[in-house]
């Protein structure tokens, strides 16, 4: 995964025992099968990759786990990246492309 790539929340699940703490941090939750954009990944120093995503912001906060005010971020796992075989504008270009030829190959045919 990186910035950019298109992903499709597979686990919003929160842990009862977390709830709480989830709830102090983040103001806006993902939701299970919604795509979403990555905005930007974080490190965290390590302890577990992070995703920051376009169509949601929640205000930075202190985390004393990795010492630093950051957006709270969201586990990477709880992703899975969405892989099209093409853009929908790219897929109907190349059907037109392949029309036009055939097109083209039936009006050598007539003149022959």
């Amino acid at each position: 995964m990186k910035p950019g790539d298109k992903v499709i929340c597979v686990n919003d699940r929160i842990d009862p025992e977390k709830s709480e703490e989830i709830r102090r941090d983040f103001e806006i939750w993902i939701t299970k099968d919604k795509e979403y954009t990555i905005r930007e990944i974080l490190d965290n120093n390590g302890i577990v990759t992070g995703v920051l995503l376009e169509e949601v912001h929640n205000f930075p906060k202190f985390f004393k786990l990795i010492n630093r005010f950051q957006e709270p971020a969201f586990a990477q796992w709880r992703f899975r990246k969405l892989n099209y075989a093409s853009k929908p504008a790219e897929a109907i270009a190349e059907v037109d492309e392949l029309v036009e030829v055939g097109q083209e190959e039936k009006q050598q045919v007539k003149v022959k």
